[in-house]
């Protein structure tokens, strides 16, 4: 009798116990549910408030070298938008583009403004190649991205020691030529981008079938069709990178580095001992002379090469800069951001008489 009445108290206590633990787990799971709910209410006011995308505004007037862009075509305005929101919110390498565009553009722009090519054309290495010497998976080549038969008909060399698609200055004249061709032909830049990025056997068959020279009237390829839409969009980030969202300082941007130029006109059996020479390593050379593509430079018929080098204490001069931007600077200018004039000095400058 008496282990009958253990046996009923035990379960007794059990079941206090069992009741008391699942009143504590039910309390446990609904602190932790509402400190979920919480915490994500939390999260999405922080959201909220931090996190901003905006659609971007279309430029009510816009023009590619002087020639209107139709943007009361809904095709036009919607294939703008598209570029103008892409490249916006690419933001990584447009950030690059737009610190790289300090050191290249200034360059590109004085060789188009000598051979009379429009200054919006600059912008073409930017999306060709992110102001780069890249090669495409068909081997488009360099700034511009020239295919080895167009670069020889415009007089670049092409050999196993250099390949002029990767001097920057050489490939601008070389493009510069090819740009004005195809002005010539259908009188019309963006006819002329079109012949530069299809070729112009292939423009023209399509000007023949669709009885049209309007370049944005014309089907073509979606590459082809989207490429002037792409030079504007980033034609507008860089020209004024604040009012699209790009805090970028002065001291952020990369400076030009001053070079000196040699003529080499013999034979260099070795351009590492060459640049040993010069005071700098072979990597340095070739950064500033990407065109040799061999350790060697032939030159049987004894052609001028010019050979950029940089100047002195490059590196420190490099930096320097920068240093001399931040000793200038006052507590209450750290946080003010530059305007386009004081950003990019040279783009969209248009008190020069730049062809447009």
């Amino acid at each position: 009798m008496k282990r009958i009445v253990a046996y009923i108290r035990s379960l007794s206590i059990a079941r206090n116990l069992y009741a008391l633990g699942a009143v504590f787990l039910l309390a446990f799971l609904v602190k932790l549910f509402s400190f979920s709910a919480d915490t994500n209410k939390e999260y999405e006011r922080f959201f909220k408030d931090s996190y901003h995308v905006f659609g971007m505004s279309l430029p009510q007037d816009l023009n590619f070298c002087g020639e209107k862009v139709p943007l009361n075509d809904f095709m036009v305005a919607e294939a703008m938008d598209r570029e103008l929101n892409s490249n916006a919110y690419f933001h990584s390498q447009t950030l690059l583009l737009i610190k790289r565009s300090n050191r290249w553009l200034p360059i590109i722009e004085a060789i188009l403004k000598k051979n009379k090519v429009p200054e919006d054309f600059k912008y073409i290495p930017l999306i060709e190649s992110n102001l780069s010497n890249v090669i495409s998976p068909r081997g488009a080549t360099g700034f511009w991205q020239f295919m080895d038969v167009p670069a020889k008909y415009y007089g670049l060399e092409i050999s196993d020691e250099v390949d002029e698609r990767y001097s920057v200055e050489r490939s601008t004249e070389a493009i510069s030529k090819f740009i004005l061709d195809g002005y010539e032909k259908y009188h019309s830049w963006t006819m002329a981008v079109a012949c530069l990025n299809y070729g112009f056997g292939a423009v023209e068959e399509q000007v023949k079938k669709q009885k049209t020279t309007d370049y944005y009237q014309l089907l073509l390829p979606e590459e082809t069709t989207r490429y002037v839409f792409r030079i504007l969009a980033l034609k507008q980030i860089i020209s004024d990178p604040k009012k699209y969202g790009f805090m970028v300082r002065k001291k952020d941007l990369y400076p030009a580095i001053d070079t000196r130029r040699v003529i080499i006109d013999s034979t260099v059996t070795d351009l590492v001992a060459f640049a040993e020479s010069q005071k700098i390593n072979y990597k340095t050379l070739k950064y500033f002379n990407p065109w040799l593509r061999l350790t060697t430079l032939s030159n049987p018929s004894k052609k001028k090469y010019e050979f950029i080098l940089p100047n002195g204490k490059y590196n420190e001069s490099y930096f320097e800069a920068q240093w001399e931007y931040e000793k200038n600077m006052t507590p209450s200018d750290s946080s003010k951001y530059f305007t386009k004039k004081d950003l990019l000095p040279v783009i969209g400058d248009k008190s020069r008489n730049i062809p447009q």
